[in-house]
């Protein structure tokens, strides 16, 4: 077996416009059928492209923004040349107006050109379009301030955004179109083959491993990936959640595919991007003796990955530091400390 065939789970019949928060404080994906079926945009895009697309020029700044520009070679696949050393299209600023100009010509084209534009924030674009299409994310009490709602829309003809994870949890809403969401969950990151971390099309690495027509002679434990995987299959007015850290894969199954999501973390504003503490353990554990490594995964255990307490518990509270309870202060003083060792 090449391809998932598991199914994510789905809620039937959800309220139009209420998220259960149940569902978005949970560790797993689930389809949220219907939920934002009442939208403006899905009802547009269930009349008619260019009603949909009328509608969003009726919205739009005039900002120009960022879209990638592939060959019918590439066959809405963005990804890497067969070198690996530059992305298969180009990523050029154009009026979003103009963008939707090129879909609609091209829309009955047997093998049209790739048009993507990715997680454009919405309030940067369409500052009114929120006023009928949004859905209130119900977020728990935190003690600190935490990173509010980002809203960003998708817009693009048939286009695979290849497998990547990301470090927010994501409310993934299907406005015009049909999308397939391929999921795996983090332990699966060996047997999804990792790309590079530098040359990426949004700032994370992505599978190597094409999921249409997987080589399984140079990428062979894929087939244990698609053990674990799961496929979501959204139509117009269905909602995904995702939760944070999930590899996935976003496919655009029509001519003409627009998506709308949330992104959001409960994580304190004041810490810090997890992927900097990888690039800095390349740089100073990596190439460090086995039995090195194997003290500091000890050590990272002890203090990061552990009880978060258990460092501290031991320890009279005015002498626990850094190793107490982060505070704004705290991690101001931790980032001074940090910058003052990597300049030195």
């Amino acid at each position: 077996m090449t391809t998932v065939t598991t199914k994510t789970k789905v809620i039937d019949n959800c309220t139009p416009g209420q998220l259960p928060v149940e569902v978005i404080t949970a560790s797993e994906p689930v389809i949220l059928k219907g939920l934002v079926k009442h939208w403006k945009l899905v009802e547009l895009g269930l009349e008619s492209t260019q009603s949909t697309v009328d509608y969003l020029k009726s919205h739009y700044n005039g900002r120009p923004s960022f879209g990638y520009f592939g060959g019918p070679e590439v066959k809405g696949r963005f990804f890497y040349d067969e070198q690996v050393t530059r992305l298969n299209y180009d990523n050029k600023q154009i009026q979003i107006d103009e963008f939707l100009d090129l879909i609609v010509a091209t829309l009955n084209d047997s093998a049209p050109p790739s048009y993507y534009i990715a997680s454009n924030l919405i309030d940067s674009h369409f500052p009114r379009l929120r006023a009928e299409n949004d859905i209130d994310i119900p977020r728990p009490a935190a003690e600190f301030p935490v990173e509010q709602n980002r809203a960003g829309i998708w817009i693009g003809n048939r286009t695979t955004a290849c497998c990547h994870y990301d470090a927010s949890d994501n409310l993934a809403c299907c406005m015009v179109g049909k999308r397939r969401f391929t999921l795996f969950p983090s332990d699966q990151i060996a047997n999804l083959y990792p790309g590079p971390l530098e040359l990426t099309p949004g700032g994370q690495a992505l599978s190597m491993v094409d999921f249409a027509n997987p080589d399984l002679d140079k990428y062979p434990n894929f087939a244990k990936a698609i053990a674990h995987g799961q496929i979501a299959e959204l139509d117009a007015g269905d909602a995904l959640f995702l939760p944070s850290m999930w590899w996935h894969q976003v496919e655009g199954l029509s001519r003409f595919n627009i998506l709308i999501n949330y992104w959001w973390s409960e994580s304190p504003r004041f810490t810090g991007a997890a992927m900097n503490v990888l690039y800095h353990a390349m740089l100073s554990l990596r190439e460090k003796p086995p039995h090195e490594k194997q003290a500091w995964k000890h050590i990272f255990d002890y203090y990061i990955f552990g009880d978060g307490e258990q460092a501290a518990r031991h320890l009279p509270e005015q002498a626990q530091g850094f190793l107490g309870k982060l505070d704004p202060d705290k991690s101001r003083a931790l980032r001074a400390m940090l910058l003052n060792k990597l300049n030195r």
